[in-house]
């Protein structure tokens, strides 16, 4: 008989409350949501018992964060220290060397990453295996608010919101982009976790005010071939920094650490 996964969800904002109701709904074979983590008193709206973070680690044996790279900074390796599992949402906070380095080391509890909003990841994790890609380039563009941050001088703000076509915001590489744009650019994140180096995928960040979808393009060449995924998704009503297929990818990730059948690993 196989074992139930006792889950909390950390962060009950546009990617958790939808883990979440899932999970308490029964809608994850083999996942039970029992603790839900989140800065604010969420009263009836909480479909279980709302904790603290040690109470969770304590009741849990799988973490889902949905909360934001703080939370990964501050709770991850305290999580897999415990025993319990971590599934990672915010990727972003991987662009610290040292931080993965240490949630790669941690244990006995593993940890896992989501996908998120791009696919593709599986198939250049095992390109790299033939030997690295020679150029790997990821363009987003988004609607000019969601990409509006507090460093940001009053010339490039005032470009982004009288933009009448696409306006290039920034460009770098997957370990200076996502350290800028924290709650938006967690796929360049991923996309250099599946790489294997974060300075190989550069990364051009673009507002168009017509973008209605999220887009993502990820384009790598290497000796093994030559890949190209692009993807449009619509923003999450809620969250319109967050493409609303997120949580369902997060779901998907959960749905095969629950030991679902037939999940394309």
């Amino acid at each position: 008989m196989s074992t139930v996964r006792k889950v909390a969800v950390v962060g009950w904002g546009a990617i958790g409350r939808v883990v979440g109701t899932a999970l308490a709904e029964g809608r994850v074979t083999g996942a039970e949501l029992v603790r839900i983590v989140d800065n604010r008193p969420l009263g009836e709206a909480a479909p279980v018992r709302q904790a603290t973070f040690e109470e969770a680690i304590d009741s849990c044996d799988l973490v889902v964060e949905a909360a934001g790279q703080g939370v990964v900074r501050e709770w991850g390796e305290r999580v897999l220290a415990s025993g319990t599992d971590l599934l990672i949402a915010s990727t972003g906070a991987l662009t610290d060397d040292e931080l993965a380095k240490r949630l790669l080391a941690a244990g006995p509890g593993r940890v896992y990453f989501t996908g998120g909003a791009v696919g593709g990841l599986d198939l250049l994790q095992a390109v790299r295996t033939l030997g690295p890609l020679h150029a790997v380039r990821l363009t987003t563009t988004k609607l000019p608010s969601t990409l509006e941050q507090p460093w940001m001088d009053e010339e490039l703000l005032r470009r982004m919101r009288t933009a009448t076509g696409p306006v290039e915001v920034m460009s770098g590489t997957a370990r200076d982009i996502p350290v800028k744009f924290p709650k938006s650019t967690n796929v360049a994140a991923s996309v250099a976790l599946a790489v294997g180096d974060l300075d190989a995928v550069r990364v051009q960040v673009v507002a168009d005010p017509a973008a209605h979808h999220t887009r993502h393009v990820i384009e790598a060449s290497g000796g093994q071939g030559t890949y190209r995924f692009e993807v449009a998704h619509l923003p999450d009503p809620g969250n319109p920094a967050t493409s609303q297929v997120v949580p369902y990818a997060v779901l998907r990730s959960l749905a095969a650490l629950a030991g679902r059948t037939g999940q394309i690993l």
